[in-house]
């Protein structure tokens, strides 16, 4: 009579945990990632305090997952070399449109005083908050269910593309750009020069996008309000 140890059982109900996990980490990720699209197009505008309700659901999952700021990229930890590889490679991949803008006139040296400051501070601080939902969240459990890195990184470019739905300029920017930083928190975790670059990069392609196409960055339902 043969006889079934410990050890020969422990695989299966490892693998059963295992895929357990990753099937509640997948439909977190796709419920949470509904409700957004339905904030951006229905809810900002009958119920526009759910984002409270969203921002909760985030950190609550960031308790359940026992992940620490270090493990978000929120510290200082990583920054260098984050920098060091996102920075560069923003600046790069611009200088085509930063030479265009400034040939067509559309870029000028300068400073417009407080004002141009308080934009750049508004819409930096939105792309923090960006980058902290795409990566911190969002890269941090795909990478937790999907081994290929390249390919977590590709499905968080796609979804921050389609989270810029309807705006043809900014769905084409965010899904690369998504992608490149995406792969840039991979190698360093840390959303600060993500998000600068992030910033950068929209203030760039804001100046010099034609504003029939861009309507003033908008997506959602306000991509078809917009009048210039």
């Amino acid at each position: 009579m043969s006889t079934i140890t410990s050890s020969e059982t422990a695989l299966p109900v490892n693998l059963t945990s295992s895929l357990s996990r990753r099937l509640a980490t997948s439909l977190e990720v796709l419920a949470l990632f509904a409700a957004i699209l339905l904030y951006i197009w229905r809810w900002q505008k009958t119920h526009p305090l759910v984002w409270m309700v969203l921002l909760a659901a985030v950190v609550a999952s960031h308790f359940l997952h026992h992940e620490t700021p270090r493990r978000l990229g929120l510290t200082l930890d990583g920054l260098g070399a984050n920098a060091a590889l996102t920075l560069p490679l923003t600046l790069i991949l611009l200088a085509p449109l930063i030479v265009y803008g400034f040939v067509h006139g559309r870029l000028v040296l300068g400073w417009e005083g407080k004002g141009a400051l308080l934009w750049f501070v508004e819409y930096g601080s939105w792309c923090v908050f960006q980058q902290y939902l795409l990566q911190s969240y969002f890269h941090n459990r795909l990478m937790s269910i999907i081994p290929n890195r390249h390919f977590s990184s590709l499905l968080v470019g796609v979804m921050f593309g389609a989270a810029h739905i309807p705006n043809p300029i900014l769905m084409v920017a965010t899904t690369l750009g998504g992608f490149m930083l995406a792969e840039m928190f991979e190698r360093s975790r840390n959303i600060w020069p993500l998000a600068l670059a992030q910033t950068v990069a929209g203030a760039v392609i804001a100046a010099v996008s034609p504003a029939a196409l861009i309507h003033n960055m908008r997506v959602g339902p306000g991509y078809f309000t917009f009048r210039s």
